[in-house]
């Protein structure tokens, strides 16, 4: 009887290596710190493989970025999905889930996208563009959470979470398990209870 034969499981392509070995070197060390040569190195490519797929340093950032959004929307949306219909539920979850990945995720540095905003204060940089259009688009998804809360002052509310949650990042980096992040899900139950009639 003949031995059935699996699917041989394609090498990943060379732009995907770039884009992994980037997101890795990035996130852990800083886009500024890392050198393209220290990515082609990492993903086993030539600087012309790296430049045949992003124009420049500054595209594979923004790049990186982009691919860093659609994993933080990821986590965000399961929070709401968990809880369909109950915004306090929603943002309590996503805030739970940071606040476990802080205290556990081994070299947790906050949000990229965060990061990536107070490395590059040039308005129009690529990467700083990605960045604050998320922070924007958060912004008006927490706002109208705090609305649906029934917030006497909605964008107060909401503000006050995205406060919470960009203090979560930071503080994270800086203190670590035993810091402020500990506390998130309280200190955000308290401000939702205090803007909120009963």
């Amino acid at each position: 009887m003949a031995k059935e034969q699996r699917p041989e499981t394609a090498p990943p392509r060379a732009a995907d290596r770039i884009r992994r070995s980037a997101r890795n070197l990035f996130y852990h060390q800083g886009i500024r710190a890392v050198g393209v040569d220290a990515i082609v190195a990492e993903a086993g490519v030539t600087k012309p493989s790296l430049y045949r797929t992003f124009a420049s340093k500054d595209e594979l950032a923004a790049a990186y970025l982009r691919d860093y959004e659609v994993e933080f929307w990821r986590r965000f949306d399961a929070s709401v999905d968990a809880h369909p219909g109950d915004p306090r539920a929603q943002i309590l979850a996503y805030f739970n889930g940071l606040a476990q990945r802080a205290a556990t995720t081994p070299d947790y540095r906050g949000c990229g996208l965060t990061n990536a905003c107070i490395e590059y204060p040039e308005r129009d940089h690529p990467a700083r563009r990605v960045s604050v259009a998320n922070k924007r688009q958060v912004r008006e998804r927490l706002v109208d959470m705090a609305r649906r809360m029934g917030a006497r002052d909605p964008e107060m509310l909401g503000d006050g979470l995205q406060l919470l949650m960009e203090g979560a990042y930071a503080s994270s980096q800086l203190l670590g398990e035993g810091g402020p992040t500990r506390h998130l899900v309280d200190a955000a139950t308290r401000l939702i209870d205090a803007c909120v009639d009963k």
